[in-house]
């Protein structure tokens, strides 16, 4: 099954490196939709993708973090607390000296009131979130950001 919207076709091509990706949502967002459909347009881009899903405390996606050194994380939230609770995960994230250089994004509906795009992106990115995707933003310009993180060599599931 292929996401729609994606592929060369659509004017996203299919990105050269395969990367390792954790794909999360924020702790208070039990949302799954949107997890589910970026692991099938990361897995359909080529990566490996490991889902952790909905409501994730922030310290099992440190640990998990630490166990699959993925090449990017993805949070993706749709409840509208993507402000407040990715802020304080990238606060914690960025604390931690062995994490402090892995690329992390937020993407989804970032906060609860009807705001202009762009709103809440100065912040997150001060925080320390490497990109920010409000709602609205493309999956274009996300597919773009993947592709230009640095991909390391994966021969298989769980290789390093």
């Amino acid at each position: 099954m292929k996401p729609c919207g994606t592929g060369p076709e659509h004017g996203i091509p299919i990105p050269g490196g395969r990367r390792r990706v954790l794909l999360s949502s924020v702790s208070s967002d039990a949302h799954t939709w949107n997890l589910i459909y970026l692991q099938l347009l990361l897995e359909e881009r080529g990566h490996e993708v490991h889902n952790l899903g909905p409501c994730v405390p922030d310290e099992l996606l440190l640990s998990t973090c630490r166990r699959l050194a993925p090449d990017l994380v993805v949070i993706s939230t749709v409840n509208g607390h993507g402000a407040a609770d990715g802020g304080r995960l990238i606060r914690g994230l960025r604390a931690q000296r062995d994490l402090e250089r892995l690329p992390v994004v937020i993407g989804g509906t970032i906060g609860t009131r009807a705001a202009a795009p762009g709103t809440y992106a100065p912040a997150l990115l001060g925080a320390g979130f490497d990109a920010v995707f409000e709602n609205g933003d493309g999956l274009r310009d996300f597919c773009r950001f993947v592709d230009t993180v640095p991909a390391r060599r994966l021969t298989g599931a769980g290789s390093r």
